[in-house]
């Protein structure tokens, strides 16, 4: 679970939004500081960026005065308490001395900052500062410092700390520059000694640039932050189990007894939960809840509590066993594409256990007079037993006198407002019922009234699943405040494979959502949006929707396509330039509407910075920009296009000959790995009949399936990325059967390595469940994978199978079909993760006329048409 999508999905209930949104103008407005709703000061200049609200000073002529472009800034932390004051103290200190600053306008905002999974390289910046040279900055800090002695806030992590205050120092950059990173990403700059543009490094520690002198006034206070260290503490830390911004937890072993244990760390006015109370006031109600537990046999036995520095620690037995979501994999029968009945059953009986299990278990927490108030499949450690159940992570446990509300939740087991005391666990145990056999209940943050779709799925599929089991769990989890059960109507007005009424609905969904009044999205989809760029590119963007709905027919969308041009006259500042993530993919969809002149403006900007150090890649490296040179050369006859098409080809014919880069993190498929380099030397190759071309597109996909791994009880061939596998279309191994069917099209001699592993890839492109639906990390990859593909056994019945699986995650949008995103917290409706990328899978499948594709991977020359009729017949 991606915790960054709760952020984004508290401005919305439909959409992830960026949470500023919330103190926008309006009836619902989230409250601002008093300093944010102060007059701009004569001579200054006040604006909005994401949730920062940025003071310039002006010079004579009304322009931002002058200031360095890098250098030593200043960081206030702060808490909900301080942070009025705090404000107040920077603004009348910086304004009069002409000193740029920025500060978080809103409670709200600050919160989000400081919040449990906040991001650890911004957590606690709630003030910025801006000094002109190390002269000011000693100044200011001296000044600054007395004034706001006394103060609170988080500890920035990134940065070193003056005194014992608020304040804190790093070097970076002040104005916003771009630089390619070593991997080929388009990353935030700075200049190092010699004037080059190097990446602005921002991990949760504090260094120094090494072409950077440390002032000396501050290293007094680099050697106060290195004198604190566990090495006096009497347990070894092995290993850390999880970092959050409230802290760690980490797996160790008491020196004095050998006894292995888990340490959990809290860090002070960090990691805040919903009512504001902070990582070290949990880990106390945690200890507590823990020691009124005690003796159970169901919990940790809590063993030490100690401070090191500022930070306090929890000191529990370490339970053998294994979280219950880690079961999934390796137990959940519907991971392949025909479940033996007899392996169906098992799991029905074992799930069946392990659930009354931990009803049991909930049972003897509520007996000590505590609701456990966080039940979800990672907070259950199943014992070595497979049988026995612990719960863990104590944190939101309260007693149950206090009839209080969730304020930690996992989306997926996340009670409604009216839930409190023991009905939280009640909630949450009901949704278990279903997430044991379909894990996709975070679909119920969007309408809780999906339960009783899921219900009937998991009644079809596991037939041995009591109806009672079920229908308990739908009342619980649809019930109303007052307690009867609410109404439950359609989920989705018309089912995905009803073709072309759900096309047609799917468009009314995604055109009802546009909203062109805004510059940072048209459409609205995933998170990534809101990265540099503004909502344009195709895999997130507005050119994706706008592409899906040319491709499936569903005809021009002209508002859409004014906003995207103006939108890119020009493009933002730090837009990225490749195919799927920036501006090469705009440009691509902009010339198939009709844009041409904008699209080539778009492609000379890229030519314009150092394009040739993109990475390799299809997302937003060399491969994807490649194809679209070479496409805008074929249709334009401009020739310099052609010759950058054909250096990059040449620079990834040279990289695919040099050694196999041997790292672990070498990422893998279509989108971000050897693959997309290989589409593209394969269209190359088909252009020009060189030979060597398609001998690099070899050599680029052995690199990849020498990546994939057979498993073991489905014998589909996936992608190993260590720690899991991965089957789907952008980074896994469907992705990588798309471009391998096209290259058998053309290879000649032996080939058998390659109709193996497309054979591995068709059976992990047939399971009968994904968690997921989208286009890239979802089912509906594998709904376009099997609509091109020509690997035999490719039946219609496969895809027939996957396209009513689509339906179990199918949504209504103003009464119009729709889909959830990535984390299926909300929906999206962008080509990626949500509705427009299953309309294009879904058109590719069933329309037999004109089906559609992804940009430069049509149907192969040799894709079966019998296919389109049977399903049409079926």
């Amino acid at each position: 679970m991606d915790k960054r999508y709760e952020v984004y999905a508290l401005a919305d209930r439909h959409f992830y939004d960026t949470p500023d949104r919330l103190s926008a103008a309006g009836p619902d407005a989230a409250p601002l500081y008093d300093a944010a709703r102060r007059e701009v000061p004569e001579g200054w200049h006040a604006g909005r960026t994401g949730d920062w609200l940025t003071l310039t000073p002006l010079d004579a002529d009304g322009a931002p005065a002058p200031s360095p472009a890098q250098g030593w800034k200043i960081h206030a932390s702060a808490t909900r308490a301080d942070a009025e004051r705090i404000a107040a103290t920077v603004w009348d200190y910086c304004v009069p001395r002409r000193i740029p600053f920025k500060f978080v306008p809103a409670p709200h905002l600050l919160h989000l900052r400081n919040a449990k999974y906040a991001g650890r390289d911004t957590s606690g910046k709630f003030v910025t500062v801006y000094p002109a040279d190390e002269e000011q900055l000693h100044r200011v800090l001296n000044e600054l410092g007395e004034l706001l002695a006394g103060f609170e806030g988080p500890y920035i992590l990134t940065d070193l700390r003056w005194h014992d205050g608020p304040l804190y120092v790093r070097y970076g950059a002040f104005a916003r520059a771009y630089v390619v990173d070593e991997r080929g990403s388009l990353v935030l700059a700075v200049r190092d000694g010699e004037g080059r543009l190097v990446p602005d490094r921002r991990a949760p520690s504090f260094q120094v640039p090494e072409w950077v002198t440390l002032p000396s006034f501050l290293e007094p206070h680099l050697a106060a932050r290195n004198t604190t260290t566990v090495g006096e503490l009497p347990y070894r830390i092995e290993k850390a189990l999880h970092f959050s911004n409230g802290g760690g937890v980490y797996a160790g072993t008491d020196t004095r007894d050998g006894r292995r244990v888990v340490l959990k760390e809290g860090r002070p006015h960090a990691g805040l939960a919903a009512d504001g109370v902070d990582a070290v006031a949990r880990l106390e109600r945690e200890k507590a809840a823990l020691e009124r537990a005690a003796g159970t046999g169901v919990v940790p036995e809590v063993r030490d509590w100690f401070a090191l520095g500022d930070h306090r620690f929890l000191v529990m037995d370490f339970l053998e066993g294994r979280t219950l979501n880690s079961f999934f994999a390796e137990r959940h029968p519907l991971l392949t594409a025909d479940p033996d009945p007899k392996a169906v059953a098992g799991y029905t009986a074992w799930a069946l256990r392990i659930h009354r299990a931990v009803e049991e278990a909930v049972e003897a927490v509520h007996a000590r007079g505590l609701v456990f108030n966080d039940l979800h499949v990672f907070n259950i450690m199943v014992a070595p037993d497979e049988e026995s159940v612990f719960l863990i992570d104590f944190e939101a446990a309260a007693p149950a006198e206090e009839m209080g509300r969730q304020v930690v939740a996992h989306p997926g087991f996340f009670a409604p407002p009216d839930r409190r005391g023991k009905d939280v666990d009640r909630y949450a145990l009901a949704c278990l019922r279903l997430a044991l056999f379909l894990p996709v209940t975070t679909l119920f943050v969007v309408d809780r009234g999906k339960a009783a779709h899921l219900a009937e799925v998991v009644a079809e599929q596991f037939p041995d699943v009591p109806r009672a089991f079920l229908d308990e769990a739908v009342a619980e989890i649809t019930r109303n405040p007052a307690g009867a059960a609410r109404a439950v109507g359609p989920i989705q007005p018309v089912e995905p494979g009803d073709w072309p009424y759900s096309r047609d609905s799917m468009v009314k969904a995604i055109l009802a959502s546009a909203t062109p009044e805004r510059d940072d999205r048209l459409f609205p989809g995933d998170i990534a949006q809101f990265d540099d760029g503004g909502g344009l590119g195709l895999a997130h963007g507005a050119a994706g929707v706008l592409y899906a709905l040319a491709e499936t027919g569903a005809g021009r969308h002209e508002e859409g396509e004014r906003w995207l041009l103006a939108h890119t006259a020009p493009p933002p500042p730090g837009t990225p330039l490749g195919l799927y993530d920036g501006l090469a993919g705009v440009a691509h969809v902009l010339d198939r509407l009709g844009h041409r002149q904008r699209a080539l403006d778009l492609v000379d900007a890229i030519l314009r910075e150092r394009w040739q150090r993109l990475s390799s890649d299809l997302h937003g490296g060399l491969a994807g920009l490649g194809l679209v040179l070479d496409g805008l050369a074929r249709t334009t006859g401009e020739r310099e296009l052609a010759e950058r098409a054909a250096e990059a080809a040449d620079l990834l014919v040279g990289r695919l000959a040099e050694p196999v880069p041997d790292s672990p993190k070498r990422r893998a498929g279509l989108l971000r790995g050897a693959t997309g380099p290989a589409l593209f030397l394969l269209r190359r190759y088909e252009a020009t009949g060189e030979p060597r071309l398609l001998a690099a597109a070899a050599e680029a996909l052995r690199r990849d399936l020498a990546r994939c791994v057979v498993q073991v009880r489905t014998g589909g061939l996936e992608v190993d990325e260590g720690w899991r596998t991965l089957p789907y279309l952008g980074d896994g191994s469907a992705g990588i059967g798309l471009v391998l069917d096209d290259f058998l099209a053309h290879a000649t001699g032996d080939t058998a390595e390659f109709e193996q592993a497309r054979a591995g890839i068709l059976a992990a492109a047939t399971s009968r469940f994904y968690a997921q639906p989208g286009l890239f990390q979802g089912r509906a990859g594998m709904i376009l994978h099997l609509s091109r593909t020509t690997a035999p056994g490719a039946t219609a019945s496969r895809l027939d199978g996957q396209i009513a699986g689509l339906g179990w995650f199918a949504m209504a949008y103003q009464g119009q079909l729709a889909f959830p995103g990535h984390q299926m917290m909300r929906l999206s409706m962008d080509l990626a993760t949500g509705t427009a990328g299953c309309l294009l899978a879904l058109a590719a499948a069933l329309d037999g006329e004109h089906p559609a594709h992804l940009p430069f991977l049509p149907p192969p020359p040799a894709a079966p048409t019998t296919r389109l009729r049977d399903l049409t017949e079926s």
